[in-house]
């Protein structure tokens, strides 16, 4: 599809989640590194456009979906914003409702439009109760990339390099102050119930980081509720420190891009900090690696998993909302010093 000597644009298509939305970016990161002729405009939803800062020959323009972009007449409105761009073709990494109608407009311009195939139908026997398959599936990463391969981009993920940390800004010195501790993320809440682990169990491991004397301890997380969590948190162990509604999404990647180590559950936590490489220990529930949204480039040692001898339904759902009777307490089979110490080992390198 290049065109000699004149630069080739594509459109990429991600709107939602954050985690997925971050899961692009080793991606995209490859693609700039082995097509340097490439330009890049990537599609999403105003909160997530800092996720792609400093990636060369990349640009990001937001959908506004719930304002502006909303409905057939504001798709039909984005579509005209985004003629001006000059595409030569479209890799819908979504494939959602909004992304299928965005095809038919570009379908008038003969603009190459590739879809994400999202394995739904093996998505669905690793998670049925009946008749499981439980095997590993192709990673979310690799389907991306194969949009790439199909519009005549491939690429090497293994090549993928992670971005470089970040400075990091006045403001996010002075709300940290920095020291000769290690810092340790943690980010101890998901988008559902399903995939987080008993706060409980997450304090212990904070206290015992706290005791050590060693680390500072940062705690992410959004929302009013959270936020009162992990202020609670913070004013009881005098290592720990809330950034929940103190940092916007840019302060909060460079102080990710800074870590010694992240502690996530299977969330955009764990794949942001994936992106910079820094270690992440991630926490599964009744959600499993194997799905395919494992952390970019993070061994699999580092992630830590529900005893499915006794709770065998897992991975009962992709996303961690189908939670069936009896698998409330499946996280508490992980148990907190078997966390620290992995932990400890990564720190203590």
């Amino acid at each position: 599809m290049d065109k000699k000597g004149k630069q080739t644009h594509i459109l990429i298509i991600r709107l939602s989640a954050m985690g997925d939305v971050a899961m692009t970016v080793p991606i995209i990161r490859t693609l700039t590194v082995e097509y340097p002729e490439l330009q890049l405009t990537v599609l999403t939803k105003k909160p997530f456009m800092p996720i792609f800062d400093g990636i060369e020959n990349v640009q990001v323009k937001e959908a506004d979906v719930k304002r502006r972009h909303k409905g057939l007449m504001g798709l039909w409105r984005l579509y005209k914003e985004l003629k001006p761009l000059k595409l030569d073709a479209v890799a819908d990494l979504h494939n959602v409702l909004r992304s299928r109608i965005l095809k038919k407009y570009f379908a008038l311009e003969r603009v190459p439009f590739v879809q994400i195939d999202k394995g739904r139908k093996d998505k669905k026997a690793l998670t049925r109760p009946k008749n499981k398959v439980f095997e590993q599936l192709k990673s979310t990463h690799q389907r991306y990339a194969d949009v790439f391969t199909e519009l005549g981009y491939p690429i090497d993920l293994s090549n993928a390099k992670p971005l470089e940390r970040v400075q990091l800004s006045e403001k996010v010195l002075k709300l940290v102050q920095q020291d000769t501790k290690k810092w340790v993320g943690i980010a101890p809440f998901a988008a559902h119930e399903g995939k987080m682990y008993p706060l409980e169990f997450t304090e212990e491991i904070i206290q015992s980081l706290n005791n050590t004397d060693k680390y500072k301890i940062l705690l992410f997380g959004g929302g009013a509720k959270e936020v009162e969590v992990l202020e609670q948190l913070a004013n009881t162990y005098q290592n720990a420190l809330c950034m929940a509604g103190k940092l916007n999404l840019s302060e909060e990647l460079q102080l990710i891009s800074n870590l010694d180590v992240m502690l996530s559950m299977d969330s955009g936590n764990a794949h942001m900090a994936a992106n910079y490489g820094i270690p992440v220990v991630t926490l599964w529930g009744v959600t499993h690696p194997y799905a395919g949204f494992y952390p970019f480039g993070q061994p699999m040692e580092n992630a830590l998993m529900a005893n499915r001898e006794a709770y065998p339904l897992i991975p009962t759902s992709v996303y961690g909302n189908k939670v069936p009777a009896g698998y409330e307490n499946a996280m508490k089979t992980i148990k907190p010093d078997k966390v620290l110490k992995k932990m400890l080992d990564i720190l203590e390198v």
